[in-house]
């Protein structure tokens, strides 16, 4: 829901830094492997306790993955991009979830559904997008809804921070993909006239 709302206000930064990036002779292939690569040490940051560093580097690889996709728009990057940007993407994500899942192994059991109600919810994101004939600004259709990324960042970032409430913070994240997972499924019975 912030991708899609919030994006023009912070475009601006996204292209200034895009371009920049591009005049140092950087490709936007380069920034996602760097962004996933910094976006991986925030599982690690987390099992060392050090909740601060994860969720600056967890937030420097999310917007470092906005830059990548303003360059690729910008350089007509081939569509191999996408494919590194999606899986590079999840596997930050299964990095956060392994490093709280190590931290607080009280709290493995509901991590373990998170990361079920992710799969599932991005499975029905990229099959849509896939099948779909619509087309964004993106290589493919880029299906709106209450969680995206900018969303379970933010999610991420309170479980970070506050694990008092991890349990409950997770329920909660498990119900927004939930439900974005059935908003989407809606939406694709629209678009896909079935």
């Amino acid at each position: 829901m912030l991708d899609s709302k919030a994006r023009s206000y912070v475009e601006p930064i996204i292209t200034k830094t895009a371009k920049g990036l591009i005049n140092l002779g950087l490709s936007a292939n380069q920034v996602t492997t760097f962004a996933f690569l910094i976006g991986i040490l925030s599982g690690l940051f987390i099992y060392l306790q050090q909740p601060l560093v994860a969720i600056i580097v967890l937030w420097l690889s999310g917007f470092l993955d906005a830059v990548d996709g303003s360059m690729a728009r910008h350089t007509k990057t081939s569509s191999y991009g996408t494919v590194l940007d999606v899986s590079y993407d999840r596997l930050v994500e299964i990095s956060v979830i392994l490093g709280l899942a190590f931290q607080y192994p009280d709290a493995m059991w509901v991590l373990l559904i998170l990361s079920a109600s992710i799969i599932y919810a991005m499975t029905i994101f990229l099959t849509v997008g896939a099948v779909s004939e619509k087309k964004g600004i993106k290589t493919f259709y880029y299906q709106p809804g209450l969680a995206e990324r900018t969303e379970g960042f933010l999610l991420f970032t309170l479980m970070i921070a506050f694990p008092k409430y991890l349990v409950a913070l997770t329920l909660f994240f498990i119900g927004v993909e939930l439900f974005t997972a059935l908003q989407r499924l809606r939406e694709a019975r629209k678009i896909l006239k079935e």
